[in-house]
């Protein structure tokens, strides 16, 4: 069957679910207490971290679902006795859904997507639609905008899409901790908007299109015309990986990894209030 697109497609089928939650972690765990999956007889929803684990797990959600009991615990050692190597242990309570159960399961999981970081993606040409076709998978709400709509419309990607006059607005008006992916077709367009990225100083990431001589150039331009912001930030030439191969889609997924582990890294997670990404990259 179709894979559920989200959480609400998923109960909206009427059958039973069990709602595993990994409630208590010693040692190496795969997933960390809180984390929970939905199980159907005939489907799932998420993930308490794969292999023997949630194969154990499942199995007792669906014996759960067919036996008509309302709940049970689990205690899993994550070793040698299920084929896994962890080491740690892992205490899952598996529980019938209620509609109400359901109800708060559904603001919770608004409630995680709401606290999602942004992504502006600032050009919707060939690599701007790469990026937004790759990040839509990934827990971020991703927003691509161009001056363009006969570009905007050629991305199929599940994202926001914005039609923007002045893009320069968008950048200024992000989210705190969002990242920026500049990659427009001009390059005084690119320059004006990594500079209003930069003068944030609040972003988890800066990346713009181009080489190390584009860099140079910018960092010159900046001095002329930015009173001297420091370009020390920014990513440029964006998705340098090592690979020779150019096209959109690669260079996106290079992209991809740099932005995921700008935003979910220690000291993006632990960042201290008012210490901004020059801050650190000073240091």
């Amino acid at each position: 069957m179709t894979a559920p697109r989200d959480l609400e497609q998923f109960f909206a089928s009427g059958e039973p679910v069990a709602c595993l939650r990994i409630t208590r972690v010693r040692g190496s765990s795969p997933r960390a207490e809180g984390t929970e999956m939905y199980v159907r007889s005939d489907s799932l929803f998420g993930t308490i971290g794969g292999g023997q684990l949630e194969h154990l797990a499942i199995d007792a959600a669906r014996e759960l679902l067919a036996s008509g009991d309302l709940s049970k615990h689990l205690d899993i050692p994550l070793g040698p006795q299920i084929g896994q190597c962890c080491g740690g242990r892992v205490e899952v309570s598996v529980t019938r859904m209620s509609a109400a159960d359901k109800d708060a399961a559904l603001s919770r999981d608004a409630e995680a997507q709401a606290a999602n970081p942004s992504v502006y993606i600032l050009g919707a040409g060939h690599v701007g639609r790469a990026l937004a076709t790759q990040l839509q998978h990934l827990p971020v709400h991703t927003v691509l905008i161009d001056q363009r709509a006969e570009e905007l419309a050629l991305s199929d990607a599940a994202v926001e899409k914005r039609l923007s006059a002045i893009p320069e607005i968008d950048v200024m008006s992000a989210p705190a901790g969002s990242a920026f992916i500049v990659l427009t077709h001009d390059h005084g367009l690119d320059f004006l908007l990594a500079s209003a990225a930069l003068q944030r100083a609040d972003a988890a990431y800066v990346g713009l299109i181009g080489s190390n001589t584009k860099r140079i150039k910018f960092r010159n331009w900046c001095r002329k015309f930015c009173d001297g912001l420091s370009v020390a930030p920014l990513i440029c030439p964006i998705g340098a990986g090592g690979s020779r191969d150019k096209r959109p889609a690669v260079i996106a997924a290079h992209v991809v990894a740099e932005v995921i582990t700008a935003l979910t890294s220690e000291p993006a997670a632990e960042r201290p209030e008012g210490v901004t990404v020059s801050h650190i990259a000073a240091q």
